[in-house]
């Protein structure tokens, strides 16, 4: 499970803390992994090289200890409940229904491959969406970008219309070598709304642990503490994930209390282990019971459009031949086709810096936090999705969700994720944003994220999902004037308009956008073509849209 956290403090029970080495046990389990003698070998040589408390950013790992599937797919695993999810916007009594949210988090931790593996590094402008039919006939929909690769941040958007509930996140890991362990210190943050309600719940979570990794069998830990947080309720959730000690304790085991924060008073006490029954005291009555049994518990996978629909950028289909390779023990195959897959990710960073281009996320934006802010109090998620979901129905909530990507089989919201060629280093795709007054395909709002460059590759270490690189500084964000094709607005905000038709393959070339500073060469300059102008539906602000040239 996996949904974010912004600040965490370390375990207090123990004088060590989680981030030092704990001795491993003997006992194999479904979170150890054992390595045979050549595996053991080549892992060794690599780590060897670094000292406690470096970071992984530089270090490859072999594809025997990755999981065959990317992190932005992995992420899905906290949705995988859905009779955990769907109930809690119905529940009347507010602390019961603090309850069954901090309920609901505990219960995709246990969803995870056997041994210790590691999801594949999403690279940038990586896509992945997919949905769930739930038994009552409704549905929900997810959809997720890389937003940027240094530092790593996958964000995540994810609504059950019919239930009222939205969650956006955006998760943002950072590694350390600890000797024989290393380490996933997961930042970042998940924003939970019950849209009936009114109400937030800010959920953070545990870091993560791969113990064993120079010798011994490998063991795989959650650790620290995580927090589940509501403002209009004043309840929060302290919930440690505790690490086993040298000599007492035990694996996977959790703790903590249900708080009232106006009143200071803890109210309930959590117990229990995260991959097996964990439950629930309240402290007023004595009274004990199972929260959670996560070892008779079935998760409800997503479900994904074929690969023939997908395009180039969506997980899936950008990771076939690795996943495919994983999954038959075919190290070399593996090997190869995600080696080619990070070079041409460092080909595209290595184009957009020769020619001072800036990318730009096609889903999110920035979040605009700040006093008075439309996101205030949420600065940590970094991106939210960047469209209006405000439908004052639930099939109005639907139909601003499949403007924004392809989630659905058949499904073409017409955007294109292809991965930049020579020729194109930027795709700056418009974006539709559903509003009641819009006149025109032209009024729908189009907007971009702010800039995320990079110089350099993906890389695969133990626990980190593509490092932080300080030598590679951003270009200045562009000003607000992007360049697109005017058949690219075809149909577009309207539903029931048909668009016009695209060029086979992928979308054809768009200008890419300068860095701030640079001018134009005179013939491509926007007051020597015809232009399109369009107001701003929501700052009023006048854009001036040109036509691209190949």
């Amino acid at each position: 499970m996996v949904l974010g956290h912004g600040h965490r403090r370390l375990s207090l029970a123990s004088s060590r803390s989680s981030a030092e080495e704990v001795r491993p046990e003997p006992a194999a389990g479904e979170d150890e992994t054992v390595i045979d003698a050549d595996q053991g070998n080549v892992l060794s040589h690599i780590i060897s090289q670094l000292r406690p408390g470096a970071d992984l950013s530089r270090v490859t790992l072999p594809t025997f200890i990755l999981e065959p599937r990317s992190m932005l797919e992995r992420i899905t695993n906290f949705m995988a409940h859905p009779e955990t999810l769907l109930p809690m916007p119905k529940i009347e009594d507010p602390v019961e229904r603090f309850i069954s949210v901090v309920k609901f988090y505990l219960s995709g931790w246990h969803i995870k491959p056997p041994g210790v593996k590691k999801p594949l590094n999403p690279i940038l402008g990586e896509v992945f969406t997919c949905w769930w039919d739930y038994p009552d006939k409704t549905r929900g929909y997810y959809i997720s970008e890389q937003t940027s690769h240094h530092p790593p941040k996958s964000s995540y958007f994810f609504m059950a219309p019919d239930h009222h509930i939205r969650i956006d996140g955006t998760l943002k890991p950072r590694s350390k070598f600890l000797g024989n362990s290393a380490a996933s210190m997961t930042e970042g943050l998940a924003v939970m709304r019950f849209l009936n309600r009114g109400e937030r719940y800010f959920i953070t979570q545990p870091n993560m642990y791969a113990r064993g990794i120079l010798f011994g069998k490998m063991k795989y830990e959650l650790g620290d503490h995580s927090f589940v947080r509501c403002p209009e309720l004043g309840l929060v959730a302290d919930i440690e994930f505790k690490t086993k000690g040298y000599f007492s304790g035990t694996y996977n085991a959790i703790g903590g209390f249900i708080r009232d924060m106006k009143t200071d008073q803890n109210l309930y006490e959590l117990s229990g282990l995260w991959n097996a029954e964990m439950y629930i005291k309240d402290l007023a009555t004595g009274k004990k019971q199972i929260l959670f049994d996560a070892t008779h518990a079935k998760e409800t996978p997503p479900l994904v459009r074929p690969l023939s629909e997908q395009d180039e950028r969506e997980s899936q289909r950008l990771w076939k031949e690795v996943t495919a390779a994983i999954k038959r023990k075919d190290q070399d195959t593996a090997t190869d086709h995600k080696s080619r897959i990070e070079d041409m990710q460092r080909m595209e960073a290595s184009k957009r810096a020769d020619e001072g281009v800036d990318w730009h996320p096609r889903l999110f934006r920035r979040v605009q936090g700040g006093p008075g802010g439309p996101e205030e109090g949420e600065e940590d998620l970094d991106w939210i999705i960047n469209a209006r979901v405000d439908g004052k129905t639930p099939a109005e909530q639907t139909r601003q969700i499949l403007q924004i990507a392809a989630i659905l089989p058949g499904h073409d919201p017409h955007r294109r994720f292809s991965i930049p060629s020579r020729k194109t280093s930027l795709e700056t795709v418009p974006r539709a944003t559903h509003h009641a007054h819009s006149k025109s395909p032209l009024d729908a709002s189009k907007h971009v994220g702010e800039h995320s460059s990079s110089a350099d590759g993906p890389s695969e270490d133990l626990i980190d999902f593509g490092q932080h690189d300080a030598s590679a500084s951003a270009a200045p964000p562009p000003k607000r004037q992007e360049l697109f094709s005017r058949e690219s607005y075809s149909g577009f905000g309207d539903p029931e308009r048909q668009p016009t038709p695209q060029p086979a393959g992928l979308q054809a070339p768009l200008v890419p956008t300068p860095a701030a500073g640079a001018k134009a060469p005179p013939h491509e300059r926007p007051d020597s073509r015809n232009s399109i102008m369009r107001q701003d539906s929501q700052s009023d602000e006048l854009d001036e849209f040109v036509d691209a040239e190949s």
